[in-house]
């Protein structure tokens, strides 16, 4: 009978350690790998929407630094003793008075014009193949009905609306992968305060966890986490829950946000925010990794950005290509009005990146790093690889012939968009490439120019 048990114990602890695939560590959870669909994607949006959309103000042309300038802080920084803080203060002090507390403005975030239907076709029109919402800022206030945020989430006060649902739904609905943005910490809860160890164990873990099992993402962006190393946040805990118990086990994807030490070391994908790794220049990144910036100086909506904040049509669509030529994805924000709205110059914005992407797209969907670019060092020339093709990117429209070496094989090549012949020249590893002649009516758009050379990897 003994020898039964024993056998039993064997199998059911057998069992048990093979279901936990991951364990509670860095080395282990480092281990797993990245979801493929990750890496193809290579272009999403990311929307930061909250109770900082009603005064949705930041001093977008002062000379403070990149973070400063961020709207989505306003809270913060009314109460911050800096020259940044001082500029807020003073906005908030002229136009709202130095009573009105800044809770007093969720009433006033009500999304009333909110129709998620149209955001997710703009996204797909945009030619971004996912999104990521922030479902929670620092602030503190959840766009879903979360029980540890009680009377201070969406469905309770403004819009009275659950947001991450009705924009989850409507972004997998259009074939987009969804994801959600979640601050570890939160600025002014007293419980984080007071017991950050209790926050962690009765706010923040089981919140994290009612935001994947109800709405089953396919990204988790966390952030705020750089007040504690990652053992007091319980991350690998939680990633190891999220790896092997969650219903997204087989396709969640994160990022590397989980505790002060971990950027650009631990966690899913690395990434770089205003091409900075916290305040210091984001270097070669060696995995997977996402480049994260607004349209203009911040990410949350700023009323007071004009045309000279926004980046262009072309600089986003050059953006876009050198971030995925040097191996990464590109997740772009819009910052949408307090009634819901995506401001018209933003989707301005998305539509003309859509355009060239419907002309050029497979020269960065499910491409990669083409290692060869280092000997094709080129101002204004980008380079991409699928199989055994590749693309190149001119960021400026050529008007010499464009030297290319490193390539093993003759092969067809081709300026994408264009039915024009294109005439090249192979000599040992290298190939030359003639510039077509078009004209006003053959061009194919106003940004980007990509030959396309077939086979010759």
């Amino acid at each position: 009978m003994k020898k039964v048990f024993l056998i039993i114990f064997v199998f059911i602890l057998s069992t048990s350690v093979k279901a936990q695939k991951y364990q509670a560590n860095w080395e282990s959870i480092d281990s797993r790998p990245i979801p493929a669909w990750f890496e193809d994607v290579k272009f999403g949006i990311f929307i930061h929407w909250g109770v900082y959309a009603v005064p949705a103000w930041a001093p977008a042309n002062a000379d403070i630094g990149v973070y400063a300038k961020y709207a989505e802080w306003y809270w913060w920084r009314i109460n911050e003793e800096s020259e940044a803080g001082a500029l807020f203060r003073d906005y908030h002090n002229n136009m709202y008075g130095e009573k009105f507390k800044y809770q007093d403005f969720a009433g006033e975030f009500k999304a009333q014009h909110f129709e998620p239907e149209k955001w997710a076709d703009l996204f797909k029109r945009a030619g971004a193949k996912y999104v990521v919402l922030t479902s929670k800022h620092h602030e503190g206030f959840t766009l879903w009905p979360s029980q540890q945020s009680w009377n201070w989430n969406s469905v309770d006060i403004g819009p009275h609306r659950d947001l991450c649902g009705d924009l989850g739904k409507a972004v997998k609905d259009a074939g987009l992968h969804m994801g959600y943005y979640y601050s570890l910490y939160e600025w002014y809860n007293p419980l984080y305060h007071s017991n950050p160890e209790k926050y962690v164990d009765i706010h923040m873990l089981p919140q994290m966890k009612d935001l994947v099992t109800k709405y089953e993402p396919d990204i988790l962006w966390t952030d705020g986490e750089w007040d504690y190393p990652s053992e007091l946040w319980r991350s690998t805990e939680f990633l190891a829950w999220l790896y092997n118990e969650s219903p997204v086990k087989e396709n969640i994807v994160v990022n590397d946000r989980w505790g002060e030490e971990t950027r650009g070391k631990h966690g899913g994908y690395y990434t770089t925010e205003y091409d900075l790794v916290h305040e210091g220049e984001g270097g070669e990144m060696k995995k997977a990794w996402e480049e994260c910036r607004g349209i203009g100086t911040s990410f949350g909506y700023n009323q007071i950005e004009d045309v000279s904040n926004y980046m262009s049509s072309d600089a986003l669509v050059d953006l876009l290509i050198e971030k995925v030529a040097g191996g990464g994805n590109l997740l772009l924000d819009v910052g949408p009005t307090a009634d819901g709205r995506i401001p018209v110059i933003q989707e301005q914005r998305l539509l003309d990146m859509g355009a060239w992407l419907d002309i050029n797209g497979e020269a960065i969907y499910g491409t990669r790093k083409w290692e060869g670019s280092k000997q094709n060092q080129s101002e204004n020339v980008f380079f991409t690889a699928k199989g055994k093709d590749l693309y190149v990117h001119c960021t400026v429209f050529p008007t010499e012939p464009i030297v290319v070496n490193g390539i093993r094989k003759s092969g067809n090549i081709s300026m994408l968009g264009v039915e024009t012949k294109v005439k090249a020249k192979k000599s040992g590893k290298k190939i030359t490439i003639s510039i077509p002649d078009l004209t006003p009516l053959s061009n194919p758009g106003n940004f980007a120019w990509v030959f396309k050379l077939k086979g010759v990897l």
